[in-house]
């Protein structure tokens, strides 16, 4: 009996009292006509008591998080493992899932790029190197000019959670005054109560200095001393400006002075803010306005050529637009794709020079020069300041369209992890591959027997991952590839993979 799974007396919707013994360790395929009750033996009966089994197994405080499941009607079943179901539905609805994220080879891989990969230059594309404190002086002094005043913090904490009691007393036991925390500048001899839950920012203010010969030597120990406390790291404050540069004795640029943060499998996630793209916050795209949604090119202005404003020709846009018009000498009535270049794109993105607008009330009548702004950033300034989520939807379902992202180019990363390169590949290009191209680069990376001792396994766990999506016929995919763009059969290929990869023994898997 120990060898089967044996069903007794089910009769879960259109099971009429259903005997059944299935074989374990073997593939059993259930058929039938529509209706007949394959699913409901399969996944409302025989996956639905594995998973109520295993739930029972648990102690009452896990359970209490999971919630009770409805004991499936059937006089018994014997010889049951703990079961997964696997359907044939998509995986996930939300954009930042990949095929990487859903079986976790993007995780491994962000491991392998923060211990082996190669930094380069975001700038230039020259591999990066580490900075001493001399080159850091030296820099300072070439980009800031004489006797700007400006801070060096050494990075304490970034987006870290915690009260860092503890830091910040011995801090002020080795003598250090203030401190940045989340921007703002605090005295150590006050009492500071941070949140426990809430990520923080914290920077320890070494020295506040004037950039000048005289103070070479002051700015030379001020920065070894914020590199001690920061462990590598030193941030220079411009205090005129708030603009702030990091650098560090790791990883910097020789050529344009740009210096990397701390290479952690952190900075390669697209699902991190501290890895993502600030432009499209690791999506790989953006919503932006379109003038072609914007603009009938075959209307005049007076005909509502601009479907973005009211046609009325006393409304406070419409006034503005025909001084537009009136101050290039153009008709109103001719249509816009007949306008002049140079108008349309004043029309849309505003004017330098100053336009006479005039402003009628019942008893007054004012004049005001100023430049125009433009019909498309004062779309995007009233999307951006509006507190109306029905507005923003409104505005994003009728002038909008999805633009692959300028900054990071549909690659979801920020510059300094793509900067980050293995193979000759940074992360996101090697994910583009198709999985049989990447299991091929991934197999013949050459490494030092010291790196190789270090991943080793790492790369061996990815290559096995990958290998189990070629033989569940995916090789044509990318890890790139987004979740919500997957078949049904893609998604369950996907998850099997993934269970199978798990390295799970003993488990009754239900394929629907």
């Amino acid at each position: 009996m120990h060898d089967y799974i044996v069903v007794r007396g089910a009769r879960v919707h259109n099971l009429k009292n259903i005997d059944v013994s299935i074989p374990k360790n073997t593939f059993t395929v259930i058929t039938g006509l529509s209706g007949s009750g394959k699913s409901s033996l399969a996944l409302d009966t025989i996956y639905a008591e594995g998973q109520r089994r295993y739930l029972e197994s648990l102690s009452n405080y896990a359970r209490q998080f999971l919630g009770e499941l409805k004991k499936p009607d059937v006089e018994s079943i014997e010889g049951l493992s703990p079961s997964i179901a696997i359907e044939q539905k998509t995986v996930s609805h939300n954009p930042r899932s990949t095929v990487g994220t859903v079986t976790e080879i993007h995780d491994y891989l962000r491991v392998l790029y923060a211990r082996v990969g190669i930094p380069h230059c975001p700038q230039c594309g020259r591999p990066v190197e580490k900075q001493t404190v001399d080159e850091i002086v030296e820099t300072i002094f070439s980009k800031f000019y004489e006797n700007a005043k400006i801070a060096i913090l050494a990075p304490i904490a970034k987006g870290k959670k915690g009260e860092f009691k503890n830091e910040m007393e011995a801090l002020k036991k080795r003598g250090f005054v203030r401190i940045e925390i989340d921007g703002n500048i605090y005295d150590l001899e006050d009492y500071i109560n941070l949140e426990k839950n809430k990520r923080h920012n914290i920077s320890l203010v070494v020295d506040r200095i004037k950039v000048n010969e005289e103070n070479t030597t002051r700015l030379t120990d001020s920065i070894e001393i914020a590199l001690h406390e920061g462990k590598g790291f030193v941030e220079i404050e411009n205090l005129e400006t708030n603009e702030r540069h990091t650098f560090s004795e790791n990883f910097a640029c020789p050529v344009c002075g740009i210096s990397l943060p701390e290479i952690n499998p952190k900075i390669f996630s697209f699902n991190n803010p501290y890895g993502a793209c600030p432009q499209c916050h690791g999506l790989g795209y953006t919503k932006e306005f379109s003038d072609n949604l914007v603009i009938d090119p075959d209307k005049s202005v007076y005909d509502g050529a601009i479907t973005a404003i009211s046609k009325a020709k006393d409304s406070f846009s419409m006034r503005h637009i025909l001084k537009v018009l009136q101050h290039f000498n153009e008709d109103p009535h001719k249509p816009w794709k007949e306008l002049n270049e140079k108008v349309r794109q004043a029309i849309l993105y505003g004017t330098d020079d100053d336009i006479n607008f005039v402003y009628r009330s019942d008893r007054i009548k004012y004049e005001v020069k100023k430049p125009y702004e433009g019909i498309m950033n004062s779309l995007k300034r009233r999307y951006r300041e509006t507190n109306s989520a029905d507005i923003r939807e409104w505005m994003e379902n009728k002038y909008m369209v999805f633009k692959t992202c300028s900054k990071c180019n549909g690659q979801r990363l920020r510059q300094e992890a793509l900067g980050v390169k293995l193979q000759g590949l940074n992360i996101s290009e090697l994910s583009n591959l198709t999985i049989t191209k990447i299991y091929e680069t991934i197999n013949s990376i050459e490494l030092s027997d010291h790196k190789m001792l270090i991943v080793g396994e790492l790369i061996r766990e990815i290559s096995r991952r990958l290998k189990f999506l070629i033989d569940v016929g995916l090789e044509y995919l990318t890890l790139s590839r987004t979740a919500t763009t997957l078949s049904g059969g893609e998604s369950q290929r996907i998850r099997l993979a993934t269970q199978i990869g798990s390295g799970l023994t003993g488990v009754t898997y239900v394929l629907d």
